[in-house]
């Protein structure tokens, strides 16, 4: 597999760019579809959150695959490729696998060491392997990520010292307008990030919790697993009316506009008695609370902008030193069983055409001396399969390991030119169909 990485984050791009570039709907699967369908392409995989959009693929041509995703980002995300451009990032091969094993680990978030990528980089394995456009080469890719994420949060402090989006979205509010605890709070949304925002609240000792959503019945789910003491559900449609009851508003939707306008907020301010600034936390990309309400006296408005800019507290340097060692560590063993895994058709076929020769061999041998009892040809040949063996032991079992380390390919070549193997029992070993998952290739 040749990967490549296509992408941008919060890291190279800013809000205003990644929420114009933002993939919603059906948008996304046509875009693994497309990528997928690429001449370029054999697999292909997107990890699209409100923080980054990277296009994972394995490629035949690295210019012409850069050029490709990158096309079809700029097609789909609607940004002209010549601004999207200056924003994206390209990472190939063991390098691609260095980013995808530090995004797991959280070490590219926006908030160092939040756990709440690995739950993203399972749905985005699970589309593509839904979708058929993953193969073996991702599917081991993600599956050994998220084991690499996991292994980063259970080996290290790094999950205890860094905070999940909302919980510093949180600290960023409580900061500006006073402890959440004993506030009024309304959740617009009811998806992955609303309900982590609902439960962080009820957590922090909210008095009374709104749950607003497109769909009633998700909203209804929410509130039963939140518990009806606390939370009660809200019309959709009444949202712009009750901004005037609460003191904090938390919202993610997939909307593609606005959700929450700024006259609304300020005649919520206008109508409310309270000291304190009316709250909201923006978690959408594309944003769902207009971004006037930044200017609007008494009103507070943290989002995705504001978070990036306000630079979170770093977990401790001993914890993300031992993170990036683990990383480089699994991207090392990554990379030799690749190589290493390279190989093993070529061997395979090595193998094949050498039991083949020895089948031929002793047919003729049959032919030549037809009065040859059983048990001395049985012996005959064993003892020729054997001398085969023992010949070939040494040299496969040298060429796994030389294959194993960096440029190992070469091995493989040298193999299949030495003794003449047929490209086509090589791929016949190898090959294996978009869709195809190996032995236990579930989502991690």
């Amino acid at each position: 597999m040749s990967l490549l990485v296509v992408g941008l984050s919060h890291r190279t791009a800013p809000v205003g760019v990644l929420e114009r570039a933002a993939l919603t709907g059906e948008v996304p699967t046509r875009l693994l579809h497309d990528a997928a369908a690429s001449a370029t392409v054999a697999e292909a995989a997107l990890v699209n959150t409100c923080n980054r959009i990277e296009l994972y693929a394995d490629v035949d041509k690295f210019h012409a695959g850069v050029a490709e995703l990158s096309l079809l980002l700029a097609h789909h995300s609607g940004v002209d490729l010549e601004e999207l451009t200056s924003h994206l990032y390209v990472h190939y091969e063991d390098r691609a696998v260095h980013h995808l094993f530090s995004v797991a680990c959280g070490l590219d978030s926006m908030v160092v060491g939040e756990g709440q990528i690995l739950g993203q980089l399972r749905d985005a394995l699970a589309k593509a392997q839904e979708e058929h456009t993953a193969a073996r080469g991702l599917n081991e890719l993600f599956q050994q990520a998220l084991r690499v994420g996991k292994r980063a949060h259970s080996e290290t402090g790094i999950d205890k010292a860094g905070q999940s989006l909302v919980t510093f979205g949180l600290e960023q509010v409580a900061a500006g307008a006073g402890a959440i605890a004993g506030k009024r709070a309304l959740v617009v949304g009811a998806g992955s990030m609303s309900s982590l925002a609902a439960a962080t609240l009820v957590r922090s000792g909210v008095t009374d919790l709104l749950i607003a959503n497109r769909t009633p019945e998700r909203a209804e789910r929410l509130v039963e697993i939140l518990g009806g003491d606390v939370a009660r559900t809200l019309d959709l449609a009444k949202v712009p009316e009750a901004l005037a009851d609460v003191d904090l508003v938390i919202s993610c939707t997939g909307a593609a506009g606005t959700v929450i306008g700024a006259q609304d907020v300020a005649a919520a301010v206008a109508a409310r008695a309270a000291a304190t600034p009316l709250a909201f936390l923006d978690l959408a990309m594309p944003r769902d609370v207009d971004h006037a309400v930044h200017e609007l006296p008494g009103a507070l408005l943290v989002d995705l902008e504001s978070l990036s800019h306000a630079h979170a507290a770093t977990p401790g340097a001993g914890d993300v030193d031992a993170v990036t060692g683990i990383v480089a560590e699994e991207v090392s063993a990554f990379g030799a069983a690749q190589r290493a895994a390279r190989i093993a058709p070529t061997v395979v076929a090595l193998r094949a055409m050498a039991s083949g020769v020895v089948a031929t061999e002793l047919a003729r041998l049959d032919s030549r001396l037809p009065g040859l009892d059983e048990r001395s040809r049985a012996e005959i040949g064993q003892t020729v399969r054997r001398v085969v063996d023992k010949l070939l032991h040494a040299p496969t079992v040298r060429v796994k390991q030389l294959a194993a380390e960096p440029g190992g390919a070469s091995y493989a070549e040298a193999l299949r030119e030495l003794f003449d193997l047929d490209p086509a029992a090589v791929h016949a070993v190898s090959g294996t169909p978009i869709g195809t998952q190996p032995a236990g290739g579930g989502a991690g």
